[in-house]
């Protein structure tokens, strides 16, 4: 399993971890049921502490994207995809409200705000 964690971003690392392995079960990458990697395992593949990656998985369990199976290990969670897809479309709606607040207080045209994030679309494919 990939997972790209960054030293140089503002976000936790546990964080990072805890959004990507988000994704992965959103995306059905991982499926309800699936064993995660070993606290330790995953830790000594990202070479981050344990911790670390105990804080990520605690994260999942408490929203629900992870269960945990004393003795056995953290298994993904059957998730409703809709309700992770609108909780993840409220989380873009407000990162654009504040990309827009920020635009209106220089005055940005929308046009201005449009292409960049046509741009910025365009070029993760």
């Amino acid at each position: 399993m990939e997972i790209i964690i960054s030293n140089d971003s503002d976000i936790p690392i546990y964080e990072q971890i805890k959004d990507q392995l988000k994704t992965k079960i959103i995306s059905g990458e991982l499926v309800s049921g699936e064993l995660l990697p070993s606290i330790r395992s995953l830790a000594k593949d990202l070479r981050c502490s344990v911790i670390t990656t105990k804080n990520a998985y605690e994260e999942l369990v408490k929203e629900g994207y992870v269960k945990t199976i004393p003795s056995k290990g953290f298994y993904v969670s059957t998730v409703n995809k809709e309700l992770a897809k609108e909780e993840q479309l409220n989380k873009i709606q407000d990162l654009l409200e504040s990309a827009i607040n920020i635009a209106k207080m220089n005055n940005f045209s929308q046009k201005v705000i449009s292409d960049m994030l046509n741009i910025l679309y365009e070029e993760d494919k």
